[in-house]
Parts: structure tokens; C-alpha cells; sequence
């Protein structure tokens, strides 16, 4: 049996309708997040929070400044798993210059069910990372999205050929 832990990668405010890079499909996502991580509330799955904090310089980065609300993970997300585990980070791989791997070794966990935004990027720059390679890794389709439906149906072809994807109904 796989001791399994989920990642929400990113749900910050910068992507949905009032912030600085709103993405396609967020309040579906949103939604369908919510209930996967209720689901892994209720079989005592381990939730973490990766939010990506911008090292660009001021003015470079058109979102995820330090100290700006966009910065932020969703109001919604921290309502329902408000002692869930925040991992920051500054690149599109969650596990690179992170505690993420540390955090995970310490709860033993050797499967990582992964959603969150961008498809195209830091969700599947964190499940192809190097370091997830010890780890059973899923994606969850249906719980993740970017900047419009090509780009994310492009990105899950794409990365489908390494990592299985699955529908959040289908997990937990």
C-alpha cells in the first residue's frame, strides 16, 4: 500500500479573474480542487501547498511579486486546509531549491498525487522532476489548467507518455 500525499501547486491569486495573469477554467478547477482535497482530508492524505513566490526583479515579473495579494494562495484553498503544509518556491519544479523532498521523506510518503497551475509548467515540471523519479507520480487532469484548453490538452499529451493522468473522481 502507497503512503500517497497531494500537491496543489500554485493556486494563487494572480490566476483567477481579479489578478495580474488570470487563467482559463479557474473556478471549475477551483472547485474540483476543493473536492479532491476534501476527499484527501478524509483518508488522512497529507495536503501541501506549493505557492511559487517571484525571484525576477521588480517590474520583470508581471505576477507573483513578494508581499502582493496575487502572491497569495487562494482564500478558498487555506479555508479548507488551513494547516496544510506551505512549500515556497521560485522555479517551475517544486523540488528544486525546496523542503518539499525533506517534508515528504519525513511522512514516508512514496506517491504523489499532483494538480495546480500551470499545466504546461510547474505541474509538469514537478512531476517529471528528477527528484519525484523515487515517487509513484499521477497527475489529475481535471484539477489542473493554464492559459487556455490547447495549451493544457497539449501539456497533458505530452506529459501522459511518462505520467498517468487521472480524473480527480478516479482518486482517493
Amino acid at each position: 500500500m502507497h503512503k500517497k500525499a497531494l500537491l496543489v501547486i500554485d493556486i494563487q491569486n494572480d490566476y483567477f479573474p481579479e489578478g495580474n495573469f488570470p487563467l482559463w477554467s479557474t473556478d471549475k478547477v477551483l472547485i474540483n480542487i476543493k473536492e479532491l482535497i476534501a476527499k484527501a482530508k478524509q483518508k488522512d492524505v497529507p495536503v501541501f501547498l506549493i505557492q511559487h513566490v517571484s525571484s525576477a526583479p521588480k517590474g520583470k515579473a508581471p505576477f507573483f511579486a513578494k508581499g502582493s495579494d496575487g502572491v497569495n494562495i487562494h482564500p478558498e484553498i487555506i479555508a479548507i486546509c488551513p494547516n496544510a503544509e506551505v512549500i515556497e518556491k521560485q522555479h517551475a519544479d517544486s523540488f528544486h531549491q525546496t523542503h518539499l523532498e525533506k517534508s515528504l521523506e519525513e511522512l514516508a510518503i512514496d506517491e504523489l498525487l499532483i494538480c495546480g497551475m500551470m499545466t504546461q509548467n510547474c505541474v509538469t515540471h514537478t512531476a517529471i522532476s528528477k527528484k519525484a523519479e523515487k515517487y509513484k507520480v499521477s497527475v489529475i487532469e481535471d484539477c489542473c489548467t493554464t492559459t487556455d484548453s490547447m495549451i493544457h490538452n497539449i501539456a497533458l499529451n505530452a506529459l501522459s507518455t511518462r505520467v498517468p493522468l487521472l480524473s480527480f473522481s478516479e482518486v482517493l
